[in-house]
């Protein structure tokens, strides 16, 4: 690849990165519990910080959605009122 191609990929994945919404929430990822009780016991404090963890990362998960869901309400109201804004310019 020559550096101009380097330069406009660059640039492009710029652009996507950019593009992607920065209010979308991750979920937290599953705690694994292993199935043995031996393991579960020799790991116990691992698991037990590995599961709060998940508990503290859930609930931030929820404030998240809580957040993008009234975002995502206002934003479609707005768009409502400027639909009917349209449609009565063209009418």
């Amino acid at each position: 690849m020559t550096c101009a191609r380097n330069i406009t990929l660059a640039l492009l994945i710029t652009v996507l990165v950019a593009a992607c919404p920065v209010h979308a929430c991750t979920p937290p990822e599953r705690p694994f519990l292993p199935a043995s009780r031996e393991d579960m016991r020799a790991y116990a404090d691992l698991i037990r910080g590995d599961f709060e963890a998940y508990i503290a990362a859930v609930q931030d998960y929820f404030r998240c959605l809580d957040n993008e869901r009234a975002r995502a309400s206002i934003e479609a109201r707005e768009v409502s009122e400027e639909y009917g804004r349209f449609l009565d310019a063209v009418e």
